[in-house]
């Protein structure tokens, strides 16, 4: 079957004062995704600070690679990896995958790890791979995939500027609190969360994140 793939990677955990809380958060999030999305095969935690899913949608693994960033920041952060293609179980086993769709993800969180290494794009955390096959490369496929990598280099150059307080509005915002609500759970003024909207792009990252959101 062709899906969409998504490989996670912890960054830097290692050095984390608390790797307990961390990796509990980490599986809280989890959890989270699978109950709030229902993937076609889970999100599990792998060998290391990894973790794998196949998505219904490239939407739905967008959102997920949003969901987990913001649960992390500002105490950790992830590399993403999404790919699209066909994808095989191995074994009896239904855990056990391989295929182009695996390889396509794992490209793009290579893609990742390159960039941090360019000044232009050393905020990206999260890159997509329309397939690893070139014969499956036609130009509507080339374009969806520039399309998503540019959308995604803005958002996540955006989401590495925030503030600790920023992350807090922002995770409310996708949750759909009203910014009065956050207001009073934050103990800020109405007008303080409204100038973190406008000023630090969160309208901007929204707005994104919807119209991605419905990619099949």
């Amino acid at each position: 079957m062709t899906a969409t793939t998504l490989i996670g990677d912890l960054i830097g955990s290692r050095g984390s004062a608390d790797r307990r809380r961390l990796h509990r958060t980490f599986a809280d999030v989890l959890d989270r995704v699978n109950t709030e999305l229902c993937p076609p095969t889970p999100v599990r935690m792998q060998v290391g600070d990894e973790y794998q899913g196949v998505f219904a949608s490239l939407g739905d693994a967008l959102h997920a690679s949003l969901l987990v960033r913001l649960a992390l920041l500002p105490d950790a952060d992830v590399r993403h990896g999404i790919g699209r293609g066909p994808v095989e179980v191995l074994s009896e086993d239904p855990r056990v995958e391989d295929g182009p769709g695996w390889w396509a993800a794992r490209a793009a969180i290579e893609r990742v790890e390159e960039a941090e290494g360019r000044p232009g794009e050393r905020s990206l955390r999260t890159a997509y791979v329309a397939t690893s096959d070139p014969a499956g490369r036609d130009e509507a496929v080339v374009a969806q995939e520039a399309a998503v990598n540019a959308a995604l280099v803005l958002r996540d150059h955006l989401v590495s500027g925030l503030s600790p307080r920023s992350v807090s509005v922002l995770r409310g915002l996708l949750d759909g609190a009203s910014q009065r609500d956050l207001a009073e759970a934050l103990g800020i003024s109405p007008s303080a969360v409204s100038q973190r909207v406008r000023g630090d792009g969160l309208g901007a990252i929204i707005a994104a994140h919807e119209l991605t959101r419905g990619m099949p």
